[in-house]
């Protein structure tokens, strides 16, 4: 990710990427469909199909012991939602949202109708109706923060496509690549490239190098993390601002085995210092970490290739 090869043009149709989040879309309401239409089969609403429901509920696979750890699990999490307060219970939803799969409606419905009081089947009804609103609730703003995290990308790209949604690299009109870099700078400053769109840029890339057919797209996408962690990296030290096409030539002037006087070793130690306050500072397995050490890493590749080809193969 972090470094680009200085690219030959290249033109891609842009069939717009954005499809993914139609894609998330459903597997989202997907996810809150089937726990509903599986609650509804429980007998205190729909008797007529408890005798078909009950043969999923005692289905187990084929490792026993798994399938038994995993039932544990699910009733220890039914236990805490059953017992806990109207805020605890909020939290334990947020906490726990990929927790309400298709199993665990199963168990739930399976213990209500084991139920010996109509008192505890009434508790256990009220629970079910209480954490599906309060899944969908979740699962709507969800979809609301990925379809802004979307409209942010197409935003910022915007500059550099066309009426007929055709995306080259590099960009017919450098200036393109201006207007861009000063979107992506406003929307950081408004807070808005957080990990929600962080986690699209990084969605949309993968899919771009999986279909292989936007490799305009694919390079595009690369620049704006490089950029993005340009930007981040710039308020948090006195890095000096340089386009990627002019590192070589930075690097040249400045290390040792050209014309500077920094000796690729010290040069390599001032990144590894970086990167492990990158680590310490950032949250641990987000995205902005990842996109940060990475864009470091990349430097370094670089100069190490640079220290190569002006040194020679070394004996």
């Amino acid at each position: 990710m972090a470094t680009l090869p200085a690219a030959a043009p290249i033109a891609a149709r842009f069939r717009s990427p954005f499809h993914l989040l139609s894609s998330r879309s459903r597997r989202w309401g997907s996810f809150r469909d089937s726990g509903l239409e599986i609650w509804k089969s429980c007998p205190l609403m729909f008797p007529q199909k408890c005798e078909r429901r009950r043969t999923l509920i005692y289905a187990v696979g084929q490792d026993a012991e798994k399938s038994f750890k995993a039932t544990v699990e699910v009733d220890r999490l039914i236990d805490l939602l059953r017992d806990s307060t109207s805020r605890e219970l909020e939290k334990l939803v947020v906490e726990n949202v990929l927790a309400f799969n298709e199993n665990f409606w199963i168990r739930l419905a399976a213990r209500t109708d084991t139920c010996k009081s109509d008192d505890d089947k009434k508790d256990y009804d009220e629970l079910a109706v209480s954490l599906m609103s309060m899944v969908d609730r979740l699962v709507h703003k969800t979809n609301e923060k990925i379809e802004s995290a979307t409209d942010v990308l197409k935003t910022i790209l915007n500059p550099v496509m066309d009426e007929v949604e055709e995306i080259s690299w590099p960009p017919k009109d450098p200036k393109s690549l201006i207007l861009m870099e000063k979107e992506l700078v406003k929307r950081e400053q408004e807070g808005q490239l957080d990990e929600g769109f962080l986690s699209e840029v990084n969605a949309q890339l993968r899919q771009a190098k999986e279909d292989g057919d936007k490799p305009g797209l694919e390079a595009m996408l690369q620049k704006v993390l490089q950029v993005y962690a340009s930007k981040i990296l710039r308020k948090r030290s006195y890095a000096y601002k340089a386009p990627e096409d002019n590192w070589n030539m930075l690097l040249i002037k400045g290390l040792s085995v050209g014309k500077g006087e920094v000796s690729p070793e010290e040069f390599y130690a001032v990144i590894k210092k970086r990167i492990e306050r990158i680590l310490i500072r950032t949250e641990g397995g987000s995205y902005q970490q990842r996109i940060l050490v990475e864009y470091l890493k990349g430097i370094k590749s670089r100069s190490e290739e640079i220290v190569q080809a002006v040194q020679g193969p070394q004996q």
